[in-house]
């Protein structure tokens, strides 16, 4: 979507239109998600929903462009995943003896399957590898498609601090075996 038409629809959402809202939830949600999984791991999408309730609790206060929102968004993503990992810190989870998928009538989900084992899942479990601040400045920029400065401005860092972070982050990227591994099958199977 396009950042003019976005920000026809963020206004009508700031207004109350709660389809606009829907249009933008549409629009950010993949990328947040991505985001927060590299962040929170497997709380990622209770994370996203509570990033979305903020923000539509919030909306009404928000003024600025479509960019501007989605600096927004991910602040409080942020936000939203440091108070997790304070929860998580503070009581931890016991494991669980009883699976879903051990529950009677329970058959297997193939779109969980798909997606567990889709590209994108494995490299955000590698980009999650990272030291923190590189993951974020990589999620960010690379994944979420934010430039230096808004990143910077989600990060609560200078933009310098952001290129060296993201640049280390893709440095370390392409000396990991797997990717390695991966970046040449792809350039064999181009016949280069």
């Amino acid at each position: 979507m396009e950042d003019q038409e976005l920000a026809v629809t963020l206004a009508a959402a700031v207004r109350g239109d709660a389809s606009a809202f829907a249009v933008l939830w549409r629009a950010h949600q993949p990328a947040l998600l991505r985001y927060l999984r590299v962040i929170v791991g497997e709380n990622a999408e209770d994370v996203a929903s509570e990033t979305w309730l903020q923000t539509a609790r919030d909306l009404r206060g928000f003024s600025g462009s479509a960019a501007g929102f989605r600096v927004w968004l991910f602040t409080i993503a942020r936000n939203r995943a440091i108070d997790e990992r304070r929860r998580a810190r503070r009581r931890p989870e016991e494991p669980h003896d009883l699976s879903e998928k051990d529950l009677p009538g329970r058959r297997p989900d193939v779109a969980d399957e798909v997606v567990r084992q889709s590209e994108t899942d494995w490299a955000l479990s590698v980009i999650a590898t990272l030291p923190k601040d590189q993951a974020e400045a990589v999620t960010l920029r690379i994944v979420a498609g934010l430039d230096v400065a808004q990143t910077a401005q989600v990060l609560g860092k200078r933009a310098g601090a952001v290129r060296v972070a993201a640049m280390r982050g893709l440095r370390r990227l392409a000396e990991h075996a797997e990717v390695r591994a991966r970046w040449q099958e792809s350039r064999r199977g181009e016949g280069v």
